[in-house]
């Protein structure tokens, strides 16, 4: 594997129902080295912080594969970006990590915590507003990732991808259990144990104490 794109956010407005809103989402290519600190790509916009970015979700990561993916499925070629990752990776296939996973990319290193949750942004994005609902579908997320190690990071850098040691669960697994209208105690138990984003623990512990309850 190998970094294919760097991708840098630039404030942009985007056209909503109500009127206009500021988004990150619209990346650019990067040329050389970027900085990737434990909150992210230095000069990467985050606009809604309530949902994105923080040191748990610093960087995004989208994978070839998957891109290839969907210009089969959508008929059209869609440039590294187009999700709002930060790093597109070549052989990359995002439905087959788990939480804890590692990309050691030069110098730095991520930890795998979260899969991407589909948003209105991104429909409009792709100017489609079904497309939340594909995007679930497909069950090709991306990987947000919290910074182990800063560092440099360029397009053209090898990446290697080294498995969690202990127990976890699969990105997936994360992503049905986000839409899953009952989840048993076991399952959250589970999730708890791996060393997901604390967003999503928060949440399932709250999900958890529920179950303790009842």
């Amino acid at each position: 594997m190998y970094v294919m794109s760097v991708n840098v956010g630039r404030t942009h407005l985007l056209q909503t129902g109500s009127g206009t809103r500021q988004t990150g989402i619209y990346k650019e290519l990067v040329q050389g080295a970027v900085e990737i600190t434990a909150e992210g790509i230095v000069g990467d916009a985050v606009c809604d912080t309530r949902h994105h970015g923080g040191v748990d979700q610093a960087v995004y990561v989208y994978g070839a594969v998957d891109y290839e993916w969907w210009g089969r499925t959508l008929g059209q070629e869609l440039h590294p970006g187009t999700f709002g990752e930060n790093l597109t990776i070549a052989d990359f296939e995002s439905s087959k990590t788990s939480i804890g996973d590692r990309f050691h990319i030069g110098n730095a290193v991520l930890e795998v915590t979260a899969p991407r949750i589909p948003c209105g942004t991104l429909a409009r994005r792709m100017n489609d507003r079904e497309f939340v609902t594909r995007f679930r579908e497909a069950e090709r997320p991306g990987v947000y990732c919290r910074v182990i190690e800063p560092g440099n990071v360029r397009a053209g850098d090898d990446v290697v991808l080294k498995p969690y040691p202990g127990e976890t669960v699969s990105v997936i697994e994360v992503f049905r259990v986000f839409y899953a209208s009952d989840v048993d105690r076991e399952t959250l138990q589970c999730h708890l144990a791996a060393p997901i984003a604390i967003r999503d623990r928060i949440a399932k512990q709250r999900q958890l104490e529920r179950c303790t309850s009842l």
